[in-house]
C-alpha cells in the first residue's frame, strides 16, 4: 500500500513515522507547503518527497492522510473523493458548517471513505468508560463532567486559524460525550472568559470556556477548557450514575494536587501536551485507517461524526456570543444519530 501524507508539521510527522513502520504500508509520498520540511522528513524515514499536492495524485497512491493546515482540509477531502481515494483527515473538516457540508457531500457522491482524526476514540481510558456505560455498570447515568486544559497557550499567529476554543479544543470533549454515552446533545448554554493574555481578546477568542449540555435522555453534562493550566496538560471525564462513578484520565501523571491530608501526592512528571498524553491513541487510529482501507473493518469515525461534534461547538459559540441557551435543532446539518 502506498499512502500520500499531505502536511509534515508536528502531527503530520508523527503520522508519517507511524505509517512508515506499519507492515501493511509499502511506501509513503510526503508533501508540505514547505517543500524543504517534507524533503527532510522523507530522507529521515527513507520515503519519497513530492514538490506539491498535485504530485500526490499524479504519482498514484492508494490512500491519503491529510494533516495540512485546517483551511486546506475541505478542498483536499473533495479532491481525494473525486479521485476515488480513501482519506484520513485530522479534525476538523472545515471551520464552518457550509465548508463541512460541502466536503461531506463530495465524499457521499463519490462513495469514498473519510475517517476523521478523533484520537480519543482509541484511548484505553475512554474506551473503558464507553464499555462501562454500555454494560450498565453505572446504572442510570445522570452526570458527566469533561475537561480539556492546555498547559500553555498556542502561538498568537495560530489563534485566528484555530476556529476558537470550542471548535478546536472542546470539540474533542463533545465527540467523547456522544461516543461514550451513546446519546445526543439537545441543547447547550456556554460562557467564556478572555481575561488572560490580550491575544485572545484581539482575535475574538477566549482562553477559558465552559458549557452546560443536556443530553437527549436528560443526562446533564459539563465541559470546560482552558489554554492556561500551568500545572500541566489535563484531560479527564467523570461519569456518575445511580450505581457507580468512574473517571477517565486520572493517573500518576494527572496534573492535580489534593489538599486533603491523606490525598495522593502531586504528579512528579505531569503530562505536558496532547501528543504525549495520546501517543498510543494516535498510533491506533492510523492502524485502524489501514485496516479500513484494506476492507478489514468498518470506519470507526466517519465525517458525519465530525459534523455532529462541530454542530455542538457551533451551538456553544452562538450561546457564548448571545448569552442564551441554544438548541441543537437551530444548527444546520442534523443527521440521524449513529447510536440508534
Amino acid at each position: 500500500m502506498r499512502i500520500g501524507v499531505i502536511g509534515t508539521g508536528r502531527i503530520g510527522t508523527i503520522h508519517a513515522n507511524t505509517l512508515s513502520r506499519h507492515r501493511e504500508v509499502g511506501s509513503l509520498i510526503l508533501t508540505d507547503a514547505d517543500p524543504a520540511r517534507a524533503q527532510e522528513l522523507a530522507l529521515r524515514l527513507g520515503e519519497t518527497a513530492a514538490p506539491g499536492v498535485d504530485e500526490i495524485f499524479k504519482w498514484g497512491v492508494d490512500a491519503v492522510v491529510i494533516t495540512a493546515s485546517t483551511a486546506a482540509h475541505a478542498e483536499l477531502i473533495g479532491r481525494a473523493a473525486r479521485s476515488g481515494l480513501p482519506v484520513f483527515c485530522e479534525k476538523p473538516i472545515a471551520l464552518d458548517l457550509p465548508g463541512t457540508l460541502t466536503a461531506l457531500s463530495e465524499v457521499e457522491s463519490a462513495g469514498t471513505i473519510l475517517q476523521m482524526g478523533f484520537q480519543r476514540r482509541f484511548d484505553t481510558g475512554y474506551t473503558g468508560a464507553r464499555d462501562a456505560v454500555r454494560s450498565g455498570r453505572l446504572g442510570r447515568l445522570h452526570t458527566v463532567r469533561a475537561l480539556t486544559s492546555d498547559q500553555a497557550p498556542p502561538p498568537p499567529s495560530w489563534l485566528p486559524l484555530s476556529g476558537g476554543l470550542y471548535r478546536d479544543a472542546l470539540i474533542h470533549d463533545f465527540d467523547m460525550l456522544r461516543w461514550v454515552t451513546g446519546r445526543e446533545v439537545v441543547d447547550v448554554y456556554a460562557a467564556g472568559s478572555d481575561a488572560g493574555p490580550p491575544m485572545f481578546r484581539e482575535t475574538g477568542d477566549v482562553d477559558t470556556g465552559a458549557a452546560l449540555l443536556t443530553l437527549d435522555d436528560g443526562t446533564l453534562a459539563t465541559a470546560t477548557a482552558t489554554r492556561m493550566n500551568g500545572a500541566g496538560y489535563d484531560v479527564r471525564m467523570e461519569l456518575a450514575g445511580e450505581l457507580d462513578q468512574i473517571v477517565v484520565g486520572l493517573d500518576d501523571r494527572t496534573p492535580i494536587a489534593s489538599t486533603e491530608p491523606t490525598g495522593p501526592p502531586a504528579a512528579d512528571k505531569p503530562w505536558s501536551g496532547f501528543l504525549e498524553r495520546f501517543g498510543p491513541a494516535y498510533e491506533a487510529e492510523l492502524a485502524a485507517f489501514v485496516e479500513v482501507v484494506l476492507g478489514r473493518r468498518a470506519n470507526p469515525c466517519d465525517g458525519r461524526e465530525a459534523l455532529q461534534a462541530l454542530r455542538i461547538a457551533e451551538a456553544c459559540e452562538i450561546s457564548r456570543r448571545e448569552r442564551r441557551p441554544v438548541a441543537l435543532a437551530e444548527i444546520p446539518g442534523r443527521v440521524e444519530s449513529a447510536f440508534r
